[in-house]
């Protein structure tokens, strides 16, 4: 279950930097705990944006409400398990 998190976490930041243009970063140096908004400088569309690709790659739905709680790309790649999961 650890690699398939590890896998998701990647395929997240992977995600994050090709929506935002992230430069200077790889999915595997994107730190998974670094807050998205305070740090990253995210806001609720590029949020959006991200959670509408996730959504479509990982057949899930990512409901509105759950925005705000999806604050790093570790809580996000544990959102996506746990509604696969479900």
């Amino acid at each position: 279950m650890v690699v398939e998190t590890d896998t998701v976490m990647l395929r997240v930041s992977e995600v994050m930097i090709n929506e935002l243009k992230l430069e200077d970063v790889t999915p595997e140096t994107f730190d998974p705990d670094v807050d998205l908004v305070d740090e990253v400088g995210i806001d609720s569309m590029d949020l959006a944006t991200v959670a509408l690709v996730l959504q479509d790659e990982y057949a899930i739905r990512i409901d509105e409400d759950d925005y705000p709680k999806l604050t790093t790309v570790r809580l996000i790649a544990d959102y996506i398990r746990d509604k696969q999961a479900a």
